[in-house]
């Protein structure tokens, strides 16, 4: 009978548990990390538990990880911020529409480029960023570059990777290891490249809102070619030149990395970057490069209010002004950090500089359309956070 019985609540259970979410959340401050939630399969195939050790892909969180690498290279004098890339590349970068107006490393970062994501951001091993760049749909022909104009773009990130390549001849990938993950001791990587075997054998397989797979689902193993080929052509990274073709690697959303590892990012960012960046360097990546002003915003559909200040590479949120939706806290403290939307999942890093108080945290299989209650961000993102400051 307890077999029949103990079968029977094996199945009813069963449902529930293939459409139940993925959820992990980091609590931290200045001298503390702390796991506050796990729930949920890291793999439903093999019913594995998710844990805040897991790697997953926190989506654009990448790019706030992206610019720290960014500002170690502008404090050993390899980059500046305000110097027109095209320098870095070699090939003149320009909207055909503003062909007097430079692009810079500060315009990029704080998505104020002119560039979109109308040509696409995906570019595959084989094709350069110069030639997808050539498309004029990847521009905004309306709004010239540092004109004030703020709209957020996937492709802003491969130029800045290409740029760093370009400048010191490693592949971003490896760049990033050697500038951010490593010298953080974080057993994290960009599209897989350079985790252990261990992590990647833990990795978060994503999930839409369906059930249906969405990302990473490894079986284990990391994949055969860690980046996007052009169709027919073979992985032959051996041959890519660097700076090339900085999207390779998604700068913009490839990073696979803990809430714990990315809570020790968030808990470093806390302290000021004490012992990782210089203060002043520090302070310059978390000003706001960009205010809304009531009309110089590109918004999402649906999504309002989202963006009404930002840094380099860093958003900021909780500004409470008039046109902004930014409060994913009740408390209405402003917040830097960075939001990841992604394959189903919903991602964050966010922490109060007065305090030093933060979270990290991811959950999966959130629908498309999930609008929140009170801000901008999705309800699932409502809810992990109220569960987690509560």
């Amino acid at each position: 009978m307890r077999v029949i019985i103990c079968l029977f609540l094996c199945l009813v259970s069963a449902p529930a548990l293939a459409a139940s979410p993925a959820t992990v959340v980091v609590m931290f401050d200045r001298s503390r990390i702390q796991p506050a939630l796990a729930e949920g399969l890291a793999d439903k195939a093999t019913a594995r538990p998710v844990t805040a050790d897991d790697p997953v892909r926190v989506a654009s969180i990448s790019k706030l990880v992206t610019a720290l690498g960014v500002m170690r290279l502008v404090e050993q004098h390899r980059l500046s911020l305000n110097r027109d890339v095209s320098d870095y590349l070699g090939w003149r970068l320009r909207n055909p529409a503003f062909p007097d107006r430079p692009i810079t490393l500060r315009l990029l970062l704080s998505h104020q480029s002119s560039l979109t994501d109308g040509a696409n951001y995906i570019v595959p091993l084989g094709e350069t960023l110069r030639q997808r760049l050539a498309d004029p749909r990847a521009w905004d022909a309306r709004h010239a570059p540092g004109s004030g104009w703020f709209a957020y773009a996937n492709i802003n990130p491969p130029v800045i990777a290409s740029v760093m390549e370009a400048a010191t001849g490693e592949r971003f990938d490896r760049l990033m290891q050697r500038l951010v993950l490593r010298p953080l001791k974080l057993d994290a990587c960009y599209n897989w490249s350079g985790c252990t075997k261990a992590k990647t054998a833990r990795a978060v397989v994503l999930y839409r809102d369906n059930g249906e797979v969405a990302k990473d689902d490894l079986h284990g193993s990391a994949p055969t070619c860690p980046v996007l080929t052009a169709e027919g052509a073979a992985c032959a990274l051996e041959t890519y030149t660097p700076g090339w073709n900085g999207a390779l690697f998604s700068p913009q959303g490839g990073l696979r990395i803990s809430m714990h590892d990315l809570a020790r990012i968030g808990q470093m960012l806390a302290r000021g970057s004490r012992g990782f960046l210089q203060p002043e360097t520090f302070a310059e990546m978390t000003r706001a490069q960009w205010h809304f002003t009531g009309a110089n915003r590109q918004d999402d559909p649906g999504a309002e209010g989202f963006f009404c200040a930002f840094g380099l590479g860093v958003q900021l949120i909780g500004s409470g002004a008039p046109g902004c939706r930014d409060g994913l806290f009740t408390d209405l403290h402003t917040r830097l950090g960075h939001a990841g939307e992604a394959y189903g999942l919903r991602s964050g890093l966010w922490f109060d500089p007065a305090s030093g108080c933060g979270v990290a945290f991811f959950t999966t299989q959130v629908p498309d359309h999930d609008p929140g209650n009170r801000s901008a961000f999705t309800k699932a993102e409502e809810r992990v956070v109220d569960r987690a400051t509560r």
